[in-house]
């Protein structure tokens, strides 16, 4: 009884021949293609690898670079704005210092003004006493003196007393 699990002699030998037979044409033909395959995909791999690590050795040094731009650019920000506030001390101490010294000016000129306004008034005062006094004096003067010889008299004595004071 043949069994189908255990296979005969003659066909094991031809089994082993045939496998010999596809075995050395794969040796010849087929393993070369398939190991030039393995071997260009392997290649590609490590050189895709190796383009993966430069770009993330490129992609860490951009980063540092970006950063240390960012932390030039803060930098310069920080000094800018000093500088900024430095020259709005500045314009604000100038303008103050503008503006004490034209208020001074002012004051000084509304002071000098003040002066001569009091001055010029003092004289139109004196000026206005002095032409009440004469007018005054001579209606006293008129009406004391009716004579020549009063007149004469009084116009000697003013002479006199004014002689005394020019001395």
């Amino acid at each position: 009884m043949p069994s189908f699990l255990t296979p005969d002699f003659g066909l094991l030998f031809w089994m082993l021949i045939a496998f010999l037979v596809v075995f050395g044409i794969l040796a010849k033909f087929g393993f070369p293609i398939i190991i030039n395959m393995v071997e260009e995909r392997k290649k590609y791999i490590d050189e895709s690898l190796q383009s993966a690590r430069e770009a993330n050795e490129k992609l860490a040094n951009i980063k540092a670079e970006s950063d240390a731009i960012l932390m030039e650019a803060h930098q310069q920000q920080s000094q800018i704005l000093k500088d900024a506030t430095a020259t709005r001390d500045k314009i604000i101490r100038e303008a103050k210092d503008r503006a004490t010294a034209e208020g001074n000016r002012i004051l000084e000129d509304a002071r000098q003004q003040i002066v001569a306004e009091r001055e010029k008034a003092l004289r139109a005062n004196r000026e206005e006493v002095a032409n009440l006094s004469i007018q005054i004096a001579s209606k006293v003067i008129a009406k004391n003196l009716q004579e020549d010889k009063q007149q004469v008299q009084y116009i000697d004595s003013l002479l006199n007393e004014m002689s005394i004071f020019n001395k």
